[in-house]
Protein backbone atom coordinates (compact mmCIF):
# COMPACT_ATOMS: atom_id res chain seq x y z
CA UNK A 1 0.00 0.00 0.00
CA UNK A 2 1.21 3.39 -0.88
CA UNK A 3 0.95 6.38 0.99
CA UNK A 4 -1.62 7.76 -1.14
CA UNK A 5 -3.33 4.94 -0.38
CA UNK A 6 -3.25 4.72 3.46
CA UNK A 7 -4.51 8.35 3.00
CA UNK A 8 -7.54 7.74 1.02
CA UNK A 9 -8.32 4.73 3.41
CA UNK A 10 -8.39 7.09 6.44
CA UNK A 11 -12.35 8.68 7.80
CA UNK A 12 -12.48 12.60 6.93
CA UNK A 13 -12.53 13.33 10.48
CA UNK A 14 -9.25 11.19 11.46
CA UNK A 15 -6.74 13.17 8.63
CA UNK A 16 -8.44 16.44 10.32
CA UNK A 17 -7.25 15.26 13.70
CA UNK A 18 -4.10 14.59 12.48
CA UNK A 19 -3.57 17.86 10.98
CA UNK A 20 -4.51 19.20 14.67
CA UNK A 21 -2.51 16.83 16.38
CA UNK A 22 0.53 18.06 13.85
CA UNK A 23 0.41 21.66 14.25
CA UNK A 24 -0.33 21.73 17.94
CA UNK A 25 2.80 19.12 18.46
CA UNK A 26 4.55 22.16 16.50
CA UNK A 27 4.07 24.50 18.94
CA UNK A 28 4.86 21.92 22.10
CA UNK A 29 7.83 21.16 19.99
CA UNK A 30 9.01 24.94 19.92
CA UNK A 31 8.07 25.52 23.52
CA UNK A 32 10.98 22.81 24.45
CA UNK A 33 13.37 24.24 22.14
CA UNK A 34 13.16 27.72 23.63
CA UNK A 35 13.84 25.97 26.91
CA UNK A 36 16.92 24.53 25.22
CA UNK A 37 15.09 21.02 26.35
CA UNK A 38 17.36 17.81 24.36
CA UNK A 39 15.14 16.15 21.94
CA UNK A 40 13.86 13.63 24.16
CA UNK A 41 12.46 16.76 26.21
CA UNK A 42 11.03 18.38 22.80
CA UNK A 43 9.55 14.96 21.91
CA UNK A 44 7.69 15.01 24.91
CA UNK A 45 6.36 18.39 24.80
CA UNK A 46 4.91 17.53 21.11
CA UNK A 47 3.49 14.24 22.06
CA UNK A 48 1.82 16.46 25.18
CA UNK A 49 0.65 19.10 23.19
CA UNK A 50 -0.54 17.10 20.61
CA UNK A 51 -2.17 14.67 22.01
CA UNK A 52 -2.76 15.55 26.00
CA UNK A 53 -5.90 17.08 25.28
CA UNK A 54 -7.38 13.82 23.77
CA UNK A 55 -6.25 11.69 26.55
CA UNK A 56 -7.65 14.09 28.95
CA UNK A 57 -10.81 13.34 26.94
CA UNK A 58 -10.74 9.84 26.61
CA UNK A 59 -10.07 9.17 30.04
CA UNK A 60 -13.47 11.39 31.12
CA UNK A 61 -15.61 9.83 28.44
CA UNK A 62 -14.54 6.21 29.48
CA UNK A 63 -12.30 5.77 26.29
CA UNK A 64 -9.67 2.65 27.02
CA UNK A 65 -7.01 2.97 26.31
CA UNK A 66 -7.18 6.58 25.29
CA UNK A 67 -5.80 6.93 21.71
CA UNK A 68 -3.02 9.06 22.15
CA UNK A 69 -1.12 6.21 23.24
CA UNK A 70 -2.57 3.32 21.60
CA UNK A 71 -3.27 4.78 18.00
CA UNK A 72 0.11 4.51 16.44
CA UNK A 73 -0.71 7.57 13.84
CA UNK A 74 -1.79 9.79 16.26
CA UNK A 75 1.71 8.78 18.04
CA UNK A 76 3.59 8.89 14.82
CA UNK A 77 2.00 12.01 13.79
CA UNK A 78 3.36 14.01 17.11
CA UNK A 79 6.57 12.97 17.08
CA UNK A 80 6.94 13.85 13.55
CA UNK A 81 6.19 17.25 14.07
CA UNK A 82 8.51 16.72 17.19
CA UNK A 83 11.35 16.04 15.16
CA UNK A 84 10.62 18.68 13.07
CA UNK A 85 10.76 21.31 15.44
CA UNK A 86 13.80 19.73 17.11
CA UNK A 87 15.85 19.65 13.57
CA UNK A 88 14.36 22.84 11.62
CA UNK A 89 13.13 25.08 14.35
CA UNK A 90 15.28 27.89 12.73
CA UNK A 91 12.65 27.75 9.09
CA UNK A 92 10.17 27.12 11.71
CA UNK A 93 10.92 30.62 13.51
CA UNK A 94 10.36 31.94 10.30
CA UNK A 95 6.69 30.31 9.56
CA UNK A 96 5.75 31.45 13.36
CA UNK A 97 2.50 33.50 11.95
CA UNK A 98 1.54 30.62 9.94
CA UNK A 99 1.83 28.22 13.16
CA UNK A 100 -0.19 30.27 15.33
CA UNK A 101 -2.65 30.45 12.39
CA UNK A 102 -2.80 26.71 12.48
CA UNK A 103 -2.63 26.42 16.03
CA UNK A 104 -5.95 28.26 16.20
CA UNK A 105 -7.91 26.20 13.83
CA UNK A 106 -6.20 22.88 15.61
CA UNK A 107 -7.88 24.62 18.69
CA UNK A 108 -11.53 25.17 17.08
CA UNK A 109 -11.44 21.15 15.40
CA UNK A 110 -10.35 20.16 18.63
CA UNK A 111 -13.01 21.94 21.31
CA UNK A 112 -15.73 20.47 18.43
CA UNK A 113 -14.31 16.80 18.61
CA UNK A 114 -13.96 16.79 22.31
CA UNK A 115 -17.86 18.03 22.44
CA UNK A 116 -18.94 15.62 19.87
CA UNK A 117 -17.23 12.62 21.57
CA UNK A 118 -18.63 13.18 24.54
CA UNK A 119 -22.09 13.63 23.03
CA UNK A 120 -21.44 10.08 21.40
CA UNK A 121 -20.70 8.96 24.71
CA UNK A 122 -23.53 9.70 26.33
CA UNK A 123 -22.20 12.31 28.33
CA UNK A 124 -24.71 15.03 28.95
CA UNK A 125 -24.35 18.76 27.66
CA UNK A 126 -22.85 20.23 30.59
CA UNK A 127 -20.26 17.23 30.56
CA UNK A 128 -19.33 17.08 26.63
CA UNK A 129 -18.64 21.42 26.86
CA UNK A 130 -16.28 21.11 30.05
CA UNK A 131 -14.61 17.51 28.21
CA UNK A 132 -14.66 19.81 24.92
CA UNK A 133 -12.66 22.53 26.40
CA UNK A 134 -10.27 20.63 28.15
CA UNK A 135 -9.87 18.63 24.48
CA UNK A 136 -9.03 22.23 23.44
CA UNK A 137 -6.37 24.10 25.91
CA UNK A 138 -5.86 20.87 28.01
CA UNK A 139 -1.91 20.17 26.14
CA UNK A 140 -1.62 23.85 26.45
CA UNK A 141 -1.89 23.58 30.30
CA UNK A 142 0.17 20.35 30.29
CA UNK A 143 2.72 21.90 28.46
CA UNK A 144 3.32 25.07 30.76
CA UNK A 145 3.28 22.73 33.60
CA UNK A 146 5.93 20.62 32.54
CA UNK A 147 8.36 23.84 31.65
CA UNK A 148 7.42 25.09 34.89
CA UNK A 149 5.32 28.16 34.16
CA UNK A 150 1.87 29.22 34.72
CA UNK A 151 0.05 27.76 32.33
CA UNK A 152 -0.52 30.61 29.62
CA UNK A 153 -4.63 29.54 29.86
CA UNK A 154 -5.10 31.05 33.51
CA UNK A 155 -2.07 33.81 33.18
CA UNK A 156 -1.58 35.61 29.60
CA UNK A 157 -4.80 37.24 29.67
CA UNK A 158 -5.15 36.18 25.91
CA UNK A 159 -9.20 34.93 24.54
CA UNK A 160 -8.02 31.19 24.95
CA UNK A 161 -10.54 29.65 27.14
CA UNK A 162 -13.10 32.08 26.29
CA UNK A 163 -13.99 31.01 22.94
CA UNK A 164 -13.30 27.65 23.67
CA UNK A 165 -16.23 27.45 26.21
CA UNK A 166 -18.20 29.70 23.50
CA UNK A 167 -17.49 27.40 20.67
CA UNK A 168 -18.47 23.97 23.37
CA UNK A 169 -21.52 25.41 23.96
CA UNK A 170 -22.71 26.08 20.75
CA UNK A 171 -21.79 22.79 19.35
CA UNK A 172 -23.37 20.69 22.08
CA UNK A 173 -26.63 23.08 21.99
CA UNK A 174 -26.49 22.25 18.02
CA UNK A 175 -26.49 18.62 19.03
CA UNK A 176 -29.30 18.72 21.28
CA UNK A 177 -31.83 20.80 18.36
CA UNK A 178 -30.54 18.48 16.25
CA UNK A 179 -28.80 21.02 13.70
CA UNK A 180 -25.22 19.75 14.65
CA UNK A 181 -24.23 18.71 10.79
CA UNK A 182 -21.49 19.70 8.47
CA UNK A 183 -22.14 22.93 7.94
CA UNK A 184 -22.69 23.95 11.56
CA UNK A 185 -19.60 22.57 12.75
CA UNK A 186 -17.58 24.27 10.14
CA UNK A 187 -19.32 26.78 12.16
CA UNK A 188 -18.31 26.17 15.38
CA UNK A 189 -14.43 25.67 14.21
CA UNK A 190 -14.44 29.08 12.34
CA UNK A 191 -16.00 30.75 14.99
CA UNK A 192 -13.05 29.53 18.04
CA UNK A 193 -10.63 30.07 15.19
CA UNK A 194 -11.51 33.37 14.43
CA UNK A 195 -12.11 34.46 18.05
CA UNK A 196 -8.91 33.90 19.15
CA UNK A 197 -6.91 35.00 15.76
CA UNK A 198 -8.67 38.48 15.92
CA UNK A 199 -8.69 38.75 20.11
CA UNK A 200 -4.61 38.42 18.79
CA UNK A 201 -4.56 40.60 16.35
CA UNK A 202 -6.39 43.26 18.29
CA UNK A 203 -5.33 43.00 21.10
CA UNK A 204 -8.17 41.76 23.09
CA UNK A 205 -7.56 40.38 26.76
CA UNK A 206 -9.54 38.96 29.51
CA UNK A 207 -9.70 41.55 32.21
CA UNK A 208 -7.18 41.06 35.17
CA UNK A 209 -7.34 41.51 38.90
CA UNK A 210 -4.40 43.16 39.27
CA UNK A 211 -4.07 46.80 40.67
CA UNK A 212 -5.65 49.51 38.36
CA UNK A 213 -8.29 46.85 36.75
CA UNK A 214 -10.30 48.02 34.36
CA UNK A 215 -12.79 45.90 32.97
CA UNK A 216 -12.04 47.17 29.45
CA UNK A 217 -12.26 44.14 27.42
CA UNK A 218 -10.84 45.75 24.21
CA UNK A 219 -7.80 47.37 26.06
CA UNK A 220 -5.23 46.94 23.58
CA UNK A 221 -1.96 44.44 24.65
CA UNK A 222 0.94 45.29 22.84
CA UNK A 223 2.32 41.77 24.09
CA UNK A 224 -0.84 40.30 22.78
CA UNK A 225 -0.27 42.28 19.45
CA UNK A 226 3.62 40.95 19.47
CA UNK A 227 2.47 37.18 19.02
CA UNK A 228 1.15 37.40 15.63
CA UNK A 229 3.43 40.29 14.49
CA UNK A 230 2.96 44.08 12.69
Amino acid sequence: MTFADWVADLPYNTMLELGGVFFAALSGGLAGVRKNFDVFGVLVLAWVVGLGGGVTRDLLIGVNPPVGIANWRFVTTALLAGVAIFFLHPSMARMRRTVIVLDAWALGFFVLLGTTKGLEAGAGPLASVMVGVLTGIGGGILRDILVGEVPLVLADRQLYAIPAFLGAGIAAALWTTGWLNLWTQALVVLLVSGIRLVSLRLGWVVPSAGPGWSGRWGARNQGARERMGP
